[in-house]
């Protein structure tokens, strides 16, 4: 989350005046994220999330995204659910972007999870890809091994000044990914951005998963790699291979790999640490002058693309049987 365009308190007064969810007590900026403006909104009537879209997320995708969290919810995955307007609606606009309020969750994200927090994710992550199995809305992922290089190409000009050699190595991985990319392993809807600041937990009990603005249609196993990428890390940059064991057990045991899966698995997470060292390359570069973010340091996702570069065998991540 972050905060890229300001409100007005009189505007979001006027704005909240659509919905039955009480008077404006109070609101304040999230800066934590860096994709879309967001605001915890305190009302006559409790606690809210105001999102305002912004930058990579189309309008047009919107209700792809109100839409999965209600099917989601349904399925008995605990998220945010899209308030409606008092016609009925789930998307209006405020301070000229598309806006939406959703339902706040209890509970806190992780700093420093443990194996047992990524177990825990492992199992919600194999619920929400079940979940999702009639859901009949499809969205392209714009992220994907498709999009990566005209990402790279906005960026790569620039990209000794993160890192002496960088443009290089981007450049002769996307060569390696467009090649080899794989194609036929099972599909389904993913979060696509389940990062520890996306999962609550209250206490050791995992309470909610947020943040599906990056949701789509795609690989199901990239989504594990991506928070294999996200949480079996530490702040040495060693991968964790107890914390990575506890993950890919646990997914598996409520959603099975197949024998493709397991064997693609390096594959896919050298791609799922390109996207996110590009992503916040761009981030980087680019953030915009007065806007209330903390980007990324995209120096942290080539460390782990060099890791998953030397991994030989999906057991270097803890897989004792695949």
């Amino acid at each position: 989350m972050a905060v890229y365009t300001d409100v007005a308190a009189e505007d979001l007064a006027r704005f909240l005046a659509g919905y039955e969810i009480g008077e404006l007590l109070a609101y304040k900026g999230i800066a934590e994220g860096v994709e879309n403006s967001n605001f915890l909104v305190h009302t006559s009537r409790g606690n809210f999330i105001l999102t305002l879209y912004e930058r990579r997320v189309a309008e047009g995708d919107l209700p792809f995204f109100l839409a999965l969290m209600e099917h989601l919810a349904r399925r008995d995955i605990t998220c945010p659910q899209p308030v409606k307007n008092k016609v009925g609606k789930t998307l209006g606009k405020l301070a000229g972007r598309p806006a939406a309020i959703v339902t706040f969750l209890d509970g806190m994200w992780i700093r420093r999870p443990t194996a047992a927090h990524c177990a825990a994710l492992g199992e919600a992550l194999a619920r929400l890809h079940l979940a999702g199995r009639d859901f009949s809305m499809r969205r392209e992922n714009a992220l994907s091994v498709a999009g990566w290089r005209q990402l790279h190409e906005g960026c790569r000009e620039r990209a000794h000044k993160v890192e002496r050699n960088l443009e290089a190595v981007v450049a002769a991985e996307l060569d390696v990914l467009e090649r080899e990319w794989p194609n036929g392993l099972p599909q389904g809807v993913i979060h696509a951005d389940l990062f520890p600041d996306n999962v609550f937990f209250l206490g050791d009990k995992l309470s909610g998963l947020i943040d599906f603005y990056f949701a789509c249609t795609d690989t199901l196993a990239y989504d594990v790699v991506i928070c294999l990428n996200a949480w079996c890390f530490e702040s040495d940059h060693s991968y964790n291979v107890t914390k990575g064991r506890a993950l890919l057990a646990s997914y598996v045991k409520t959603r099975p790999f197949s024998s493709q899966e397991w064997e693609k698995l390096p594959l896919l997470a050298r791609g799922a640490a390109l996207r996110f060292l590009l992503t916040r390359l761009v981030d980087w570069l680019d953030v915009p002058q007065g806007a209330l973010v903390r980007p990324k340091d995209p120096r942290e996702y080539a460390r782990k693309l060099r890791f998953h570069q030397k991994v030989k065998s999906p057991r270097d991540y803890g897989v004792i049987e695949p």
